[in-house]
């Protein structure tokens, strides 16, 4: 048997055989020399028509397509040509089908009401077996209930969520055949093209088992279980829910059936109705209530303590507006489901390198004292141990303290994790946080089945309770402060003595040129920076330090997805990534979101919960409606981003509305007056030549030569899709992004992508350039671009921007929490919390960026700015509500009364 030989495996159902080919082999070919022209969908002779002459299916074109595959694909295809899709006519000698009423031009009387489709039976079954197999592929088909006709599979439009992507590779497509809804015989492909050879399988490589094939073997028959469930599980969702996609997202339960490697990556569950209409009924109760309250209150002033009765009617308005604008935007709560192991068999292919999207995870420090390096180290060494691949995650340190504390403290994680590494992805432990992981009082022996587990561990234990001691020598050393400052090793003092006045700091500790464990396996990347600081220059606390890493990641990396984490989140789940990417990297849904936000999980809170640390309302509830509209808030950290989102670029725009002109004002403005005096923006011919260009003006004039020339990106600027990007010069690009030619050429990368012919040391000299402090002036960085500045809670901000620009959200709940942190352990510092909150709200509702007044006509649907009124308002329900505490007291000083007398 040769090695490019198919093999085949019966069931035992008679004359039922499926073809299993392997990767690259090509499909059935005839087995005897063809005359004529060939068919090009099943490879047969075209043949004649009823008249002798030669058989021409699409009158259009002239596509080779036999009678046979005609007829098949007028019954149960998608009736149109496939290569001019004009729609098949029916010729002479053909049955009718539906759509041929009007088609009156043919004379056959014969055939007049031949109507083609009786007896057909359900073909899910056909598809299950097929999807099962890995694969579909297009050939003959066999009729197990005609044994003498044969079919052919129709050339269909590949589909991918029911919906056309033009810009998928056909390889990623789920093949689903345009019959999926209608009845039709069961399919069996089949290796033969003369139905009159008798069938003669090929026997099967008797080292294997049956089993290997797809058949007899109890995996095969658990995924077919498993599969009808979730069918019969959506289809409950479906009929509870009305089969209603309440935003229009198209990621909706209904979905056809594909291939399993080639379907959706996620799901969207609603809630069922008979859970959320009690809630919506309860809510239109009370608003009924409402209003005959305040009628009543309105109709009834009391006239000798009026001053009393306006107060309280005031705060008593307020108080209803509160509550309206907290209950509505929990209006749709849904639930998301993540296939992971669709994800593996779509991106990581047996024998091929892994096709996931790097991730770039940053970590934001500032003082060591108050953040403990030992916390940080946790979180770091919880990053690196990810399950992920190594060549795709690269970690980045960000101390704002440019303290040498924190850098000793990394070099130490740095060489521990060499060791740490290898174990926790040995024996598949979670949470990768060492302290945190021998912290647990749980059976630490299940699921463990090697039997060194447990040699190893105790091993490693050691080995980290030395690498503590190390780290608390360290912060034991940096109590005292030298009075000439720190000294590093070679005997320089350290650039961070004055934390308010040191140039930018960036160490390289692990990465792709030499960072390996202990087993000699490659570890991610782990990058310290520390941007500039200089007198006079507004630095941002965490925004600024978190617009420096993005800068320094897009030269050093450029990942196209970004994980935002505080020092003292560490990661619970080390499948997080996996489950985001579910999100970014659906081929559908992931085009339009500009972040996943994972809920915030808690160590150490006590079974009461005496500071209502756990936020329950706010992230399993409030979080989940938001969900349901546009999407949840930006909470800080625990966030997957995407680059391009940050970047300040629109979101992709689907086809615009008939009862629209324009994008820029809401759908009930008529804004034909205002939009006419506008002049359209000229386009560039090519953003990537108008850059060279002035390069090279730059390099003639003497000024800053560019240490990488634009010839060495990866990928091309041709085919961004941002339409923004077509319309900027490149000034316009300069005084967005700021003076760094290769920064700037990074962010016309949709997909990531870094300069190869660049040296490390080149590179890192631009990444000193794009952290200094003047870099950001006169650009859009802290406005449009980044983190957005003007708020202690930059990140609503920043997530109300990314919202105003068309973009949505994911609220991603895995069984196991993604990330856990630390949570306030006394009341001093929770109510210093909430108080950072809420000045954070009230500068928003005093900005610019005031979600009363800002952002309409950009994309950000209306329940979900109430809930930004909500998030930015609340704060000043305080003062209502002392108003009205005191108003007891005053009635009963002063003796008159809110209410009137009877």
């Amino acid at each position: 048997m040769e090695a490019s030989a198919g093999l085949v495996a019966g069931s035992h159902n008679r004359n039922e055989l499926v073809v299993i080919r392997r990767d690259g082999e090509s499909g059935p070919k005839p087995l005897q020399q063809l005359s004529g022209q060939i068919c090009q969908i099943c490879g047969d002779d075209v043949g004649l028509n009823v008249d002798g002459e030669l058989f021409v299916a699409c009158n259009e074109c002239a596509f080779p397509v036999c009678r046979t595959c005609y007829e098949y694909e007028r019954r149960e295809g998608s009736q149109v040509c496939p290569q001019c899709k004009t729609r098949f006519k029916r010729l002479k000698g053909c049955a009718r089908v539906e759509g041929d009423e009007e088609e009156d031009d043919i004379d056959d009387v014969d055939n007049e009401f031949n109507f083609e489709g009786r007896g057909k039976v359900d073909m899910q079954g056909a598809l299950a077996e097929a999807m099962l197999q890995g694969h579909m592929t297009y050939g003959r088909a066999y009729d197990s209930d005609l044994p003498h006709v044969f079919h052919t599979m129709p050339q269909v439009p590949l589909l991918t969520n029911g919906q056309m992507v033009d810009d998928i590779p056909p390889e990623q497509h789920a093949l689903v055949p345009s019959f999926m809804g209608g009845g039709g015989k069961r399919i069996h492909p089949l290796p033969f093209s003369d139905p009159n050879l008798p069938v003669q399988p090929r026997s099967m490589d008797p080292s294997k088992d049956l089993a290997a094939y797809g058949y007899g073997s109890v995996a095969w028959k658990e995924r077919m279980e498993n599969w009808k469930q979730k069918q019969e599980k959506l289809q409950m969702m479906k009929n509870e829910n009305g089969g209603k996609d309440w935003d229009n997202d198209g990621d909706g339960p209904e979905l056809p059936l594909m291939d399993e490697a080639r379907q959706p990556l996620s799901r969207k569950l609603p809630i069922p109705s008979s859970q959320i209409n009690p809630y919506r009924m309860i809510i239109i109760i009370r608003l009924v209530v409402v209003g005959f309250f305040f009628h009543y209150r309105v109709m009834h002033p009391v006239n000798d303590a009026y001053a009393l009765w306006l107060v309280s009617v005031i705060c008593e308005i307020w108080f209803a507006l509160s509550w309206i604008l907290d209950q509505f935007p929990k209006w749709l709560p849904i639930d998301r489901e993540t296939y992971l192991d669709r994800l593996s068999l779509r991106y990581e292919k047996e024998g091929q390198p892994s096709q996931l999207s790097p991730v770039d995870i940053f970590v934001s420090t500032v003082d060591p004292l108050k953040e403990p390096p030992l916390v940080t180290a946790n979180t770091v060494l919880s990053i690196l141990a990810v399950d992920y691949p190594v060549d795709k995650v690269s970690c980045y340190v960000s101390d704002d303290g440019a303290a040498m504390l924190t850098f000793e403290a990394l070099s130490e994680t740095s060489e521990f994790a060499r060791k740490w590494v290898p174990f926790c992805k040995k024996f598949n432990i979670e949470p990768r946080a060492p302290e945190f992981y021998f912290a647990q009082k749980i059976d630490y022996l299940k699921d463990k089945v090697l039997p060194s587990f447990v040699k190893e561990r105790r091993a490693m234990k050691r080995e980290y309770e030395e690498f503590k001691v190390r780290i608390n020598a360290l912060v034991a050393k940096a109590q005292k402060v030298p009075e000439e400052g720190w000294t590093m090793q070679d005997g320089t003092p350290w650039p961070g003595n004055n934390v308010r006045d040191h140039p930018g700091m960036i160490q390289v500790f692990l990465g792709q040129s030499g960072g390996h464990d202990t087993d000699g396996n490659e570890l991610p990347r782990l990058v310290y920076v520390s941007r500039e600081k200089r007198p006079g220059f507004n630095h941002h606390k965490k925004a600024g330090a978190m617009n420096a890493l993005v800068r320094v990641s897009a030269v050093l990396t450029n990942a196209p997805y970004l994980l935002n984490l505080d020092c003292d989140h560490y990661i619970n789940n080390s499948k997080a990534l996996r489950e985001s990417m579910c999100f970014m990297m659906d081929p559908l849904l992931g085009k339009r979101v500009c972040y996943v936000q994972f809920p915030q999980r808690f160590d150490g809170i006590d079974k009461n919960d005496r500071y209502a640390n756990r936020n329950t309302v706010f992230f399993d509830i409030n979080m989940k409606g938001l969900d349901g509209i546009q999407g949840p808030i930006y909470v800080g950290t625990g966030c997957v981003f995407r680059r391009q989102a940050l970047y300040g670029y629109d979101a992709p725009k689907t086809k615009k509305p008939p009862t629209r002109t324009c994008n820029c004002w809401p759908k009930w403005c008529c804004c034909g007056c205002c939009c006419g005096g506008r002049k359209k923006k000229k386009k560039t011919n090519n953003p990537k030549s108008e850059l060279k260009k002035r390069n090279s003006r730059k390099a003639d004039a003497g000024g800053h030569v560019p240490v990488c020339a634009l010839e060495g990106i990866e990928e091309g600027i041709e085919g961004i899709e941002s339409e923004n990007v077509a319309l900027m010069s490149e000034q316009k690009l300069e005084k967005k992004f700021g003076q760094s030619p290769v920064f700037v050429a990074s962010t016309l990368l949709e997909n990531g992508g870094t300069l190869k012919s660049a040296s490390p040391a080149s590179l890192l000299k631009e990444a000193i350039h794009v952290i200094s402090c003047g870099y950001e002036d006169k650009t859009e960085w802290g406005k449009e671009v980044g983190w957005i500045y003007g708020s202690v809670t930059e990140d609503i901000l920043t997530g109300f921007k990314m919202h105003c620009h068309g973009w949505r959200s994911i609220y991603c709940i895995p069984s196991r929490p993604a990330f856990k942190g630390s949570a306030p352990i006394n009341l001093s510092d929770r109510l210093h919390q909430v108080l950072r909150w809420a000045l954070g709200s009230i500068e928003i509702f005093l900005s610019r960026h005031c979600p009363l007044w800002y952002g309409y006509g950009g994309g950000l649907k209306w329940l979900e700015r109430l809930s930004y009124i909500n998030a930015t308002v609340y704060p000043w329900t305080s003062i209502p509500l002392l108003a009205y505490c005191t108003l007891p007291a005053v009635c009963l000083l002063t003796g008159k009364f809110i209410t009137p007398e009877v």
